[in-house]
């Protein structure tokens, strides 16, 4: 069987990457940075798909790339309707849904991309959107009728490091039950059952453990009394618990090595504060598993600190063996899906 050539399309709020595989090997990747004033000029939707798919082309072409002439188009999937765990055809359904949904992010717009350069003649996927809902339904009780707790989390590099981790231990995901801590600029925390993740906090909107610069769950009572106080407009409050909450809040950078680079007992004491909330998490979902846990698995960039995770092995040790897995790479984990697609360890779904 010949080895599929796989386009990689992840875009995000400054930068879009792109790179092509051929099966699992790394050929070419570029990472284009947008200046946000531009990007600010591009308002509508299809500007912005029309901008990006431009650039996508032309470095392309310009390093000997046919889009059509390679075997498929992997991107990364955008904030859609909850969907199960997997690999998805785009169709044209996803791209009504990614085009009007509710909540819009620079996700959005991949699938989009990649199905105009496809111009129909190679096929297109997504695989394991931030969407994926597999919580029980005993988790989605928040409290109060008119809330609902949902899943919106790391699934794609959840996914892939609990496959790898399987791999490594001659095991199938589907076998193990894991705990996988997410931790980047938001923190989402998972209990994989059986290859299903049954619980995770709601990592998009900052719920759970704070962040670099996400404040997590704060005190009901006094977050309300901050909304009617007056003094900020919705949008700044929203600020506050997303993109400036967390160490930008504490410490103004959620720049984790320049904190390591002079740690002064403050610094400290809140680097310790949030490895000591993402423990407490961990906690929380080895409950969930009803401490029948195989492993931890701590990933994402802030993982390659080696004093947030030891602060938060010496609360977790007794769980279960926690293994490491610094940074993330949503590149490698897409291509990674897309051969096991073509090798036929997958199969696609239909959304």
């Amino acid at each position: 069987m010949k080895n599929p050539r796989i386009l990689v399309i992840n875009t995000g709020s400054t930068s879009t990457k792109i790179a092509v595989f051929e099966a699992k090997s790394l050929l070419w990747q570029e990472k284009i940075e947008h200046d946000t004033g531009t990007l600010e000029q591009m308002q509508d939707f299809d500007n912005q798909v029309f901008y990006r798919q431009t650039l996508i082309r032309d470095l392309l072409e310009k390093n000997g790339f046919e889009p059509t002439g390679l075997d498929m188009i992997m991107s990364r999937g955008g904030l859609l309707r909850p969907v199960a765990s997997g690999v998805y055809r785009v169709n044209d359904k996803m791209l009504h849904d990614l085009r009007h949904a509710p909540r819009q992010h620079a996700s959005n717009l991949a699938a989009v991309i990649a199905y105009q350069l496809s111009e129909d003649k190679i096929p297109v996927y997504i695989a394991d959107p931030v969407v994926v809902d597999e919580m029980q339904e005993i988790a989605r009780y928040a409290g109060h009728k008119l809330f609902q707790r949902i899943s919106i989390f790391h699934a794609l590099n959840h996914k892939a490091v609990a496959r790898n981790f399987a791999r490594n231990q001659h095991a199938k995901y589907e076998e193990l039950n894991l705990i996988v801590a997410h931790l980047g600029g938001g923190i989402s925390v998972g209990a994989h059952q059986k290859g299903r993740v049954i619980d995770v906090n709601q990592a998009l909107d900052g719920e759970g453990p704070f962040s670099p610069e996400r404040s997590g769950t704060l005190p009901a009572g006094d977050l309300v009394k901050l909304c009617f106080s007056g003094r900020y407009s919705q949008t700044e409050i929203q600020k506050m618990i997303v993109g400036n909450g967390g160490l930008v809040s504490y410490l103004n950078t959620n720049n984790i090595r320049k904190i390591e680079n002079n740690l002064t007992p403050d610094k400290k004491q809140i680097l310790s504060a949030m490895a000591y909330q993402i423990a407490k998490s961990i906690g929380e979902m080895s409950v969930v598993l009803k401490g029948n846990v195989d492993a931890i698995l701590l990933t994402g960039g802030v993982a390659h600190s080696q004093f947030i995770t030891g602060e938060i092995k010496k609360y977790i040790n007794f769980i279960a063996p926690v293994y490491i897995y610094p940074g993330e790479d949503e590149m490698q984990a897409l291509a990674f899906n897309a051969f096991l697609l073509w090798n036929n360890e997958l199969k696609a779904k239909t959304y």
